[in-house]
């Protein structure tokens, strides 16, 4: 009975919250600063995001890139928030280098602005789910979770620990969550940014029939299940 327990401890402990839930709150040490979430980033949409150790190479290019995109995130509402299982002062020193002399793709004295999470506790990535033993027990996955200003988590990405992230596809996926809560429109795969997006399957059979009989200039029609519009937020 006692393994059995342990078990389960074991496997809430690690749980991940999932789409649709709420995220967990937590309070943290961060490169800026005290934070509390989802206090301090409330009406903001969040992309929060681990990395398995400081003064590694895939970690460092996926920063720079976070970093030289910063303002094209905070013009979408969106701020940046990450997370690995080291001190600050490992975070800060890090963050120096890479500003001072790493320089990669034509980005060089990179200043990484935005919080980075302090987690020598292992709290908040346990809470995200963001430990996989079989990876590794000491080193956070590349788990990126998309969370919108209610805190409710609308999107999650994993990468192993080998593999660098698109941050194009992270600003990609959240201007598309935008659209769809903005407008009640879906996006079709590859879908970029004015680009059509889809209307919503009718209800019924009926509804199904006048939607056909109606496309024109506003939107146009596949069959009745598959019916596209411009982007409505095209000009945004």
């Amino acid at each position: 009975m006692s393994d059995h327990k342990e078990e389960c401890e074991c496997h809430n402990e690690l749980r991940m919250p999932l789409i649709g839930e709420k995220a967990p709150s937590f309070k943290a040490e961060t490169t800026q600063g005290p934070i509390s979430f989802p206090d301090n980033y409330k009406g903001k949409w969040v992309v929060f995001f681990s990395h398995p150790a400081d003064f590694t190479p895939v970690c460092t290019t996926e920063f720079m890139t976070f970093a030289s995109m910063q303002e094209e995130f905070a013009a979408l509402d969106t701020e940046l928030l990450g997370l690995s299982i080291d001190s600050t002062f490992s975070h800060i020193a890090w963050l120096r280098t890479i500003k001072e002399k790493i320089e990669y793709k034509g980005m060089k004295n990179v200043e990484v602005r935005f919080p980075v999470i302090s987690d020598l506790t292992m709290e908040v990535s346990k809470k995200f789910g963001m430990l996989q033993p079989a990876a590794s027990t000491t080193q956070a996955v590349r788990a990126v979770f998309i969370i919108d200003p209610d805190a409710i988590v609308r999107a999650i990405l994993y990468y192993p620990l080998s593999n660098g992230r698109n941050m194009e596809e992270i600003k990609r996926l959240l201007i598309s969550l935008q659209r769809t809560d903005e407008y009640n429109i879906a996006t079709p795969a590859n879908w970029q940014p004015g680009g059509e997006v889809i209307v919503p399957p009718p209800g019924s059979c009926g509804a199904a029939a006048e939607r056909v009989e109606k496309a024109g200039d506003d939107y146009h029609c596949l069959d009745w299940f598959l019916c596209l519009k411009k982007d409505p937020g095209k000009n945004k």
